[in-house]
């Protein structure tokens, strides 16, 4: 439930740039700043973890739940863009953490082997959101206003702060090693190889498809009301994707599903650009680019806390900036690639470069430290 929250507040904005952008009298590109500023709250709000290492698990997770409850509230009614982009700083803030600290339960809670899997069960709600969540949130702002919209992400983050206090049980906290500590793991290269795999493999999917909305609306020809729908099947390619490579995750070495759906992202950016105008073209490619979008996400969430020994929290928070700082470049460097007049199609071939660094990151650390391994 809370990561189906945090999946609408994030995604929702992707299928929404026109009419918020005509609404607000602004650019598409300047629109895109919103995006930022979610991914900006996550990448301030992940390294509190630091200070939280000895909160018990559920605790914090309520905690987070309330500012995402908080942050939508005020984005529902904020009267101007700055107090817009103020209100999705804060709802970024808990993304991260929550997610780095659900990770850590889902392990716990699991058995032993299927890790991967729990944590790709726990972000399947941020699936589910993109395949049923963001599309109703489309249609409800192309009908009625996209404050309703946000307003309903508040009322499911208070639906979420109840059903944690109720359902989720105590686990057992984290070994405590002392604020420094929680670095040592830092000191092996293994983890930021996992980083850098992550960074640039989103920023350049990400790139691409945080202008999803006026790519299908002024290339392939959709009309606005169509990406209600349109955006049901960008949710089911996320939640194809989270679940195929959640469950060879439990079979393969996470950094091999990993690079290998990376580098499948290259052929599929290349083919969306010379066929983004055809509609079924661009409808296929655009669900295989979501799955592999989301795909990566539950096997490296999953191993980087195997890597982060005694600093856990650390680490599921650093994987979460990651993800997040190349989710404000991405929607930034796209936005300028919009801007200098190089087409809505552009920011596709932007991101190939990006997306073969990552892939490249993610087999060294397969080559050196997972190959031989069981």
């Amino acid at each position: 439930m809370g990561t189906f929250a945090l999946g609408i507040a994030e995604f929702v904005m992707m299928g929404i740039l026109g009419e918020l952008s005509a609404d607000l009298n602004i650019s598409v590109a300047h629109a895109g700043g919103l995006i930022t500023a979610y991914a900006t709250g996550v990448c301030c709000g992940a390294p509190c973890l630091l200070f939280a290492r000895r909160q018990p698990l559920k605790r914090l997770m309520l905690i987070m739940a309330a500012i995402i409850l908080i942050g939508n509230t005020l984005m529902a009614v904020a009267p101007n863009y700055n107090m817009m982009w103020a209100a999705r700083f804060i709802s970024g803030l808990p993304h991260g953490a929550y997610f780095g600290v659900g990770a850590i339960v889902a392990r716990r809670l699991a058995s032993p082997g299927r890790e991967a899997g729990a944590v790709a069960f726990m972000i399947a709600g941020m699936t589910i959101a993109t395949l049923a969540g963001v599309p109703l949130a489309t249609f409800i702002t192309n009908v009625v206003s996209w404050r309703v919209t946000f307003a309903l992400v508040a009322l499911s983050a208070l639906a979420t702060l109840i059903a944690i206090r109720v359902w989720v049980p105590q686990v057992k906290g984290l070994q405590d090693l002392g604020f420094w500590g929680q670095f040592k793991f830092l000191s092996t290269l293994a983890p930021w190889l996992i980083f850098g795999g992550v960074l640039f493999g989103q920023i350049g999917m990400y790139c691409w498809y945080s202008y999803i909305d006026p790519q299908m609306v002024h290339v392939a020809g959709f009309t606005t009301a169509d990406m209600s729908w349109i955006m049901i099947l960008a949710g089911f390619g996320m939640f194809l994707g989270n679940l195929v490579c959640g469950r060879l995750g439990d079979h393969y070495k996470p950094s091999i599903v990993a690079s290998t759906v990376q580098a499948l992202g290259v052929i599929v950016l290349i083919a969306f650009y010379i066929l983004a105008d055809h509609r079924i073209a661009a409808l296929l490619l655009m669900i295989l680019g979501t799955a592999i979008l989301f795909g990566p996400g539950s096997p490296l969430q999953s191993s980087i806390v195997g890597y982060a020994r005694g600093g856990e929290m650390l680490g599921a928070a650093l994987i979460q900036i990651a993800y997040n700082a190349g989710n404000a470049i991405a929607a930034r460097l796209g936005g300028q690639v919009i801007d200098h007049g190089y087409g809505y199609t552009a920011p596709a071939l932007v991101g190939i470069p990006l997306i073969l660094i990552g892939c490249t990151l993610l087999l060294i650390l397969y080559r050196r430290y997972e190959r031989s391994k069981a």
